[in-house]
């Protein structure tokens, strides 16, 4: 299940409350009371099975003596009734309940729901609150304020307590869910749903644990790439985070990983959810680092120094002038710093001064950094006498803050999120293109070794494990002096699979860590990141007599673990320890090697789908080898060029409207695919220079469930009628039913007549549509449907 009926739980037009009751203190009374208090748009209907009257409104003996089928049902009636009652609800059309219920059999709960498709909230969950539409169905004791924050919180008491602390600060929200015990509704539903909410402008989570690593990783990532998402992650520093003794990757190291390389940022307290929340919502988008101060006073700026560097960030200039400054000195210095090309952003601190009012300079700073291109926060100290300054740069959209390291804290989360973002668009290969590996030497290998009944390699067979992708290996006597001692290796975390961790080594790498986690397949890019987020590689660029070590080198020896890694499902953990690094190269000092059998393939461990290189494939196309491949994010230039080579009929075809020039953003959304639910293929050839062209693309995007593909297909327009479409058509029909996709659907319009001969050619067949469409649809499920028979030249 996905985001399936996912509208009648957070958009619904009537609620049916299951054991509502007049009894003080009990949860059926308190969730009756909630729903009346907040004004609801839709219709309340209270069941109870013994009145015929609750709060003073008519209820119902049984769901089926309701006036209608409401869409949404709140179950507060005792745990060992949930599973009959749910039962009840499916048989009687409702699609979606929230069980408030704790103690209830979740099996037999999710048994009595699978034959009606009817979605759960729960069960042991606080509710939910949806103040756009008046809806608290929840027993939280007040109401959520009506804002653009979604929350989700696993914890119903935490969520309590941030609705409490929320509606004190002001802060509202689109909608408020408590997970419970996510027994059927969890994050990746809910992210999937509220990525495309047009109520929702950040969406914030409270997590505990995370089920279903590869569909949270699919759904954070899809959500990440349309709006914010900010989390706080409980049990950071709990001792029950390790496992056992010596594992090599801290659990929660694995979940920071996660969350950067979905796009997401993660923050220490729940306070900074809403304070990265208006951050991310009212800064410019960084383009780099580089963050200039500038202020009325030289303690207040040194202050924000210390924040800065102790936070890592680059301090580009800081510009310190008298306390008595007018406000034409703010606006000149800040135009002066955004001038400097060696600078990204800027934090503008302001102490009280008795000589000039705040506001005075609020207005005239506010002017300059709405007009300007480039980021500026601010920071006003104090209390009474900087209000107004404050609400001057609120009303503007400028972000302001009460303190320096408030601001630089802001500005920090700004840099950790677009940091993020850029590893969200990374998508490496499954297959290895800048060196060679012998996959199938290492599984003979391995598969000896387990049929010998053993788990662990012995010295020399890790050493050839090692060897045939490429990371070299020598015995303590041939060891180099006045290298970097560092540690590298994988692990098989019990969420989210394989994870590669890299760090210093040594025999001090317990007592002192120093590492960080990566998720494979790795490029050289998110390798560069995995080593950049660890102190040590500050040491990497040379110290004192020690010279800089070969960083592509290190890079590439992550790279190839990180393909062991991918190949070889029985490889469980991989420790190289140490691994030698200097300006000569890298080499391994041996390592420690355990298997153990494959549960399943290789590549469905993995919390990322990489990009599946197995699926290239080539013909000739009129005297011309063509490749089909997938799309991959760095193919963007490419398909800007193919768009261009496409007629304005063709687009508009295509597209549905007149589209002279694809936008960035749109640009990336197409290249950057998240191959466990999309898949676009296109197909390259070279061009008369020799420089690699697209002829054609075809795409799919799955629904969350997998049930329908909407397709689309386009050929550029010089090439039209060539057997070309037919051929991406081909393509497309075999990997989504290769996929298990049950239908593949399209919109075409009507006056596409070559479009609709090739789809009825291809065994498509045609359902109603909107105005000037025709839908064409494809049942995957069924032999002999599709064009893979036929072979074209």
């Amino acid at each position: 299940m996905s985001s399936r009926n996912l509208e009648y739980l957070l958009a619904p037009h009537s609620v049916a409350l299951i054991g509502a009751s007049d009894r003080a203190g009990s949860v059926g009374a308190t969730v009756m009371r909630n729903l009346i208090a907040g004004h609801f748009d839709g219709r309340v209907w209270p069941v109870n099975l013994r009145h015929s009257q609750v709060a003073g409104q008519q209820a119902y003996r049984s769901i089926w003596d309701v006036p209608a089928i409401p869409d949404l049902a709140i179950i507060c009636t005792p745990a060992p009734t949930v599973p009959k009652v749910i039962s009840q609800l499916g048989a009687a059309g409702i699609h979606a309940a929230v069980v408030l219920s704790a103690g209830t059999s979740t099996q037999e709960m999710l048994e009595a729901a699978r034959p009606y498709t009817l979605r759960i909230l729960g069960p042991n969950s606080l509710g939910l609150q949806l103040p756009r539409i008046g809806l608290n169905a929840s027993f939280a004791h007040t109401q959520a304020l009506r804002g653009n924050l979604a929350f989700i919180a696993q914890s119903g008491a935490l969520a309590a307590a941030m609705l409490d602390w929320a509606r004190t600060a002001q802060i509202g929200f689109s909608c408020l869910v408590s997970l419970g015990d996510g027994a059927d509704v969890d994050f990746g539903d809910l992210l999937d749903y509220l990525s495309h909410d047009v109520h929702t402008r950040a969406i914030l989570l409270y997590v505990e644990s995370i089920s279903g690593a590869r569909k949270f990783m699919s759904a954070a990532r899809a959500a990440a790439r349309n709006k914010p998402l900010i989390v706080v992650k409980a049990g950071r520093h709990a001792d029950t985070l390790r496992e056992e003794a010596g594992a090599l990757a801290n659990p929660d190291d694995v979940y920071d990983a996660a969350f950067c390389r979905s796009g997401m940022l993660r923050v220490e307290t729940t306070r900074e959810l809403f304070d990265a929340a208006e951050t991310l919502a009212r800064l410019r988008p960084l383009t780099g680092e580089r963050l200039a101060i500038i202020s009325n006073g030289g303690g207040p700026a040194v202050m924000a120094t210390d924040a800065l560097i102790a936070g890592g960030g680059k301090l580009a200039a800081r510009a310190d002038f008298i306390g008595e400054a007018p406000a034409e000195r703010y606006v000149d210095a800040l135009r002066a710093v955004l001038a400097d090309a060696t600078v990204d952003a800027a934090l503008v601190i302001h102490s009280p001064s008795a000589i000039i009012p705040a506001a005075e300079i609020a207005t005239a700073v506010s002017d300059e950094i709405v007009a300007s291109a480039r980021p500026v926060l601010t920071c006003w100290m104090g209390g009474e006498s900087v209000r107004e300054a404050r609400r001057i740069c609120s009303a503007a959209g400028v972000p302001n803050y009460s303190t320096p390291e408030e601001g630089i804290g802001a500005f920090l989360h700004a840099v950790r999120y677009q940091r993020n973002q850029r590893q969200l668009m990374e998508v490496p290969s499954s297959i290895p293109e800048s060196f060679v590996t012998r996959p199938d030497e290492v599984r003979a290998l391995v598969a000896r070794v387990l049929a010998e009944g053993r788990s662990q390699l012995d010295e020399h067979e890790a050493s050839q494990v090692l060897s045939a992708y490429g990371i070299s290996v020598v015995n303590a006597r041939e060891r180099r002096t006045r290298v970097q001692e560092l540690v590298a290796g994988m692990t098989v975390d019990p969420t989210f699979g394989p994870v590669i961790l890299f760090g210093k080594g040594g025999v001090n790498v317990e007592a002192a860590p120093d590492t960080a986690v990566g998720f494979p397949p790795l490029n050289n890019v998110l390798a560069a990141e995995l080593i950049a987020r660890t102190r040590v590689s500050r040491q990497l660029a040379g110290f004192r007599s020690v010279p800089p070590v070969d960083r592509q080198a290190l890079e590439r020896t992550l790279v190839q673990l990180s393909q062991l890694v991918v190949d070889c499902a029985s490889i469980v953990e991989v420790e190289i320890n140490p691994l030698l690094a200097d300006e000569q190269g890298v080499i391994a000092l041996g390592a420690r090697v355990r298997v153990a059998p494959a549960r399943g393939a290789s590549a469905d461990r993995l919390a990322i789908r990489p990009y599946p290189k197995e699926l290239e494939e080539r013909y000739t196309f009129e005297g011309r080898t063509v490749l089909l491949r997938p799309l991959r994010p760095e193919d963007a230039p490419q398909h800007r060029e193919f768009i261009s080579q496409i007629s304005a009929e063709d687009m508009h075809s295509r597209f549905f409207r007149v589209v002279k020039e694809l936008p960035d953003a749109d640009l990336a959304h197409l290249t950057q695919l998240d191959y466990e639910r999309a898949m676009a293929f296109i197909a390259v050839s070279d061009g008369p220079d020799g420089v690699p062209e697209t002829l054609g693309v075809v795409r799919a995007q799955a629904d969350p469930d997998n049930d329908t593909a909407e397709f689309a297909v386009l050929v550029r327009s010089d090439l039209k009628g060539h057997g070309l479409g037919r051929r991406l058509m081909d393509k497309i029909i075999r990997y989504c039913r290769d996929r298990g996709t049950r239908r593949l659907a399209g919109d075409v319009l009507a006056t596409n007549t070559r479009m609709l001969q090739l789809a009825a050619a291809s065994g498509f067949h045609t359902e109603p549509a909107r105005e000037g469409a025709v839908r064409i649809v494809m049942n995957l499920t069924t032999p002999g449907t599709g064009i893979s028979s036929r072979k074209e030249g």
